[in-house]
Parts: structure tokens; sequence; C-alpha cells
């Protein structure tokens, strides 16, 4: 078997895994009804500064191959602050789509016009076609899974899946993941070599992301790193392919939010959050592709597996909200 298809072969079966430990971790983690309990914070119990600063944890963090959702879980807990709950945090990463907006507007307009004009000449295998057909087909499993998630458990504020042991896990399950993804990658292809097979591989480790401390970037960069891609290329990809993801996400609970009839005050918090994070997701982009291209991504794998060890032990000590 050749090297290529023995990666991607690994791949699949990683993901794979991570869905059946999804699906086994759950009964588990559900039999511990003694644990302590976060009970999740409402948006009236949200001043600015709290919202200031979760959007500056969801902007660094949603992008960094680390996990949004873990840290904004965690940080919170640490601070005394109780949970933000699954709302709010999905409303402010109407920020960080912004900033990925911003920030890859020449790309997606070039990806677009590309697209058109290739449907119009027929010509399906120009760049722009491949790289737009792998965006929309990587977007289908994540989108399918979110709903199928949304059904089976509609409380996933307070689900198993988002405890502490989970998040813990899930993290370190991934720092090794990562590791192995580091190890076996050659770094060659850069991003006119991507295909639509690699969107529709890295849209699969992208739904894996519905799992709290998985990370959306986290498994879709070591999903690119599996397929060959350069570091950067990867995470470049990665932003692009997360675009719908995000967007979707944060549409769907925002308009959650416009049903709850939130009073005036309410809103200034989630329009903090959502600002910060618009700012720090830039910033976060920038720093990321930018270091990817001169650095390894071994930062993140023995960060990830500090971060879940820690929570472990939080764990075991029975700290409050753990």
């Amino acid at each position: 078997m050749n090297p290529p298809l023995r990666k991607q072969l690994f791949l699949i079966s990683a993901i794979a895994f991570g869905f059946f430990l999804a699906l086994g971790l759950a009964p588990s983690l559900q039999a511990q009804v003694a644990a302590p309990k976060t009970t999740p914070t409402t948006l009236a119990q949200l001043d600015w500064f709290k919202a200031l600063v979760l959007g500056l944890v969801q902007g660094l963090t949603e992008f960094l191959p680390i996990s949004s959702t873990a840290h904004l879980k965690v940080i919170p807990v640490l601070f005394g602050w109780g949970d933000p709950g699954v709302t709010f945090t999905a409303v402010i990463q109407l920020g960080s789509i912004a900033a990925v907006l911003w920030y890859f507007w020449e790309d997606l307009r070039d990806i677009t016009l590309g697209m058109i004009k290739a449907i119009a000449n027929s010509d399906y295998d120009s760049q722009a076609f491949r790289l737009g057909m792998g965006i929309l087909l990587g977007t289908i499993p994540i989108i399918i899974c979110g709903f199928a998630l949304k059904k089976l458990v509609p409380d996933l504020d307070n689900s198993p899946l988002r405890s502490m042991t989970a998040i813990a896990i899930a993290s370190i399950v991934m720092s090794s993941i990562l590791a192995l993804a580091e190890k076996l990658s050659n770094h060659k292809r850069d991003f006119n070599s991507l295909t639509r097979q690699d969107g529709i591989l890295m849209g699969l480790a992208q739904a894996l992301a519905l799992i709290p401390g998985v990370s959306r970037s986290g498994s879709t960069i070591t999903a690119g790193l599996f397929l060959n891609l350069e570091r950067a290329t990867a995470a470049r990809f990665s932003f692009l392919l997360g675009i719908p993801a995000i967007t979707l996400a944060g549409l769907v609970e925002f308009k959650d939010v416009l049903d709850q009839h939130i009073a005036g005050s309410d809103w200034i918090p989630l329009i903090v959050g959502v600002i910060s994070a618009g700012v720090f997701s830039y910033l976060a982009i920038a720093w990321l592709l930018d270091f990817l291209k001169k650095q390894s991504t071994w930062i993140f794998v023995w960060y990830r597996l500090a971060f879940g060890l820690f929570l472990l032990f939080g764990v075991s000590q029975k700290w409050p909200g753990f």
C-alpha cells in the first residue's frame, strides 16, 4: 500500500474512532450523576467585562487548534463566572466569522468568481471549482451531524459531552492524533494542490468538532497534515472550510436568542462579546498562518496534553464546577 493511501485510510479510521468514542463515552459519563454541576449563566448575569474576556477567549481559541468550546467552558468556571452556555458561545462566533471573512475576502471572491466562470465554461478541473466544491462538500457532514446532535441532545448545556471529563479526554486524544499527523506528514502539498477529496475528508474531521474539546480547527488541520498538506496550507483551508459551519451555527443560535425576547440591556454583553471575538480572531488568524510557515504544531500538541491533564486533575480534586 502506498504511503498517501495509508495515511488517508488512517485518517478515515481516526475520524470513525472519534464518532464511536463519542457514542460510547456519553452513557458512561451520564452515570456520573454525583459529579458537581455548573449552572449555566444567563445573559442577564453577564456584564460587559465578562463578555469582553469571553470574546477574547473565543477569538484566540477559535482558530488555534486548541478548542474554543473547551476554553469558553473552563475559563469562566475557573473565574467563578459559571458556564456561559451554548447560546452565548455560538452567537459570539459571529465575531469570528466576520474576522475570517475580512481576512480571506480576496480568496473567497476569487473562489466564487472562479466557480461561476468554471461552470459557465464547463471547466470542472479548475482550481477555483475544486476549492469551492471542496468547501461545499466538506460542510455537509457537520451540518448533518449538527442537526442530529441537536435532536438527540436538545439540552446540550447539561449534556455529559460538555462535562470536564469529556473535554479532558477529547483534548488528550486529539493531542495524540495531532502528534501522529505531525510525524507522518511530509508537509509537501501546497494550496494549489487541494482537491475535492481533501475537502470531503477534512469536512468529515470537522464534524468531530461537535464534541466539545475536539476543536474544529484542530481536527481539520490534523486531517490536512495526514493528507500531506503544508502546515500553513492546512490551516488556511481549515479556516475557509469553517466559514459555512461557523456561520450556520451562529445564525441558528442567534435565531434562538431572538425568540427569547431579550431585554435591551442584555444585548450589551452579546454585542461586546461579538466585537471582542472579531478583533482577537483576526489577530489569531494572522499569527497562526505566519507561525505555521516557520514552525511545527508541536506547541499545540503539548498544550492540549497539558490542558487535558489539568482538567482531569481538577475533576479528581473535585474543584467547584469540575
